[in-house]
């Protein structure tokens, strides 16, 4: 019953009350940062985003962890808006990739300017970003967070080339989500503890963490494209079967499809050939061969991974909100 009372308090906003101060003081140095005289574009498209009702997960997950590992300075303020400047920038670039139209239930920055003001926005972002990192004084934070940035690149170009191929598996897609996702989770929670001077045991153990969490992050996203709601997802049912992009439920699938379910997936994957009724197709398939529950599996497993990862912290609220937080990522799909 404990366990239940907690997913219903919303771990996330329990660690908000908690960091209230913090998140206050991250806000005010995000509205001073992304400001631009000479450029009033920057702050337009910038707030059309970052004030979209975002959980700023990622900066809470910094401070989380540097509380947790008992910091008292003001330099994690600093890397939470690092961490969300990063987000925010790769979130605009992602969305001219796509060519989406829609981002947390409004319509996407390139759909309400332009692509190249997107793009050009974004890396606005990411100078800021370095120049906050900077401030802080720490080569370590300005090498983890540098190391993140070009993984994220990484995973996002290697989607591209395989998010379409039918030979994708498992592993790749584990690459993938390492990349794009978990990436900026990680290094959200290392640098917390790297601010604080935390034994190195306690910053990987928050590494781990962050990266686990990320990909059952990411693993539910993936699985809420097809069978989650708008309002959850804050885009339409179907829009990665759409966009042809192979997540893990469609890999499953195929790895365990028949001749003609590979002339299908073939059709409307690779060669993007898709006609009315096609996604009801893809759903049959995916409840035949139990995609949809084998996903959902291995984000459970993965929040496990990120609660074990926990264990070797210092006992207190923040660990037991951030344990909350892995379960609670999962229960989307539950």
């Amino acid at each position: 019953m404990e366990d239940q009372a907690s997913l219903i308090r919303k771990p996330h906003e329990e660690l908000a009350r908690l960091l209230a101060a913090d998140l206050d003081a991250v806000n005010a140095l995000i509205g001073e940062r992304m400001a631009s005289e000479a450029a009033p574009r920057i702050p337009e498209v910038t707030a059309h985003l970052v004030d979209a009702g975002g959980k700023r997960l990622r900066p809470m997950l910094t401070l989380a962890s540097a509380a947790l590992c008992g910091y008292s300075g003001p330099y994690h303020i600093h890397l939470a808006a690092t961490v969300e400047f990063i987000h925010t920038a790769t979130l605009l670039h992602d969305d001219v990739v796509d060519e989406s139209n829609q981002r947390r239930g409004r319509p996407t920055a390139n759909l309400l300017w332009d692509n190249k003001s997107s793009v050009l926005v974004g890396d606005y972002l990411f100078s800021r970003s370095f120049q906050l990192m900077v401030e802080t004084g720490s080569l370590r934070v300005l090498d983890i967070l540098a190391n993140a940035s070009a993984t994220i690149a990484e995973g996002e170009v290697l989607q591209l080339s395989a998010a379409q191929d039918l030979k994708t598996d498992e592993s790749i897609y584990l690459q993938i989500v390492r990349g794009k996702t978990a990436a900026l989770f990680a290094a959200a929670t290392e640098v917390g503890g790297v601010i604080a001077e935390a034994p190195q045991a306690h910053i990987d153990a928050l590494r781990n963490y962050g990266d686990a969490l990320g990909i059952a992050f990411q693993i539910v996203d993936d699985l809420l494209d097809y069978g989650g709601s708008t309002a959850q997802m804050g885009k339409n049912t179907g829009d990665d079967f759409r966009e042809r992009k192979l997540t893990l439920p469609l890999i499953k699938a195929v790895a365990l499809a028949d001749v003609g379910e590979l002339k299908f997936w073939s059709r409307v994957i690779e060669h993007g050939k898709q006609s009315d009724g096609d996604l009801a197709q893809a759903m049959s398939y995916l409840k035949r061969h139990n995609a949809l529950a084998d996903t959902r599996q291995d984000a459970l497993a993965w929040a496990e991974y990120a609660k074990n990862a926990l264990l070797s912290l210092p006992d207190s609220t923040i660990r037991k909100h951030l344990s909350d937080l892995a379960d609670y990522v999962v229960s989307r799909v539950a």
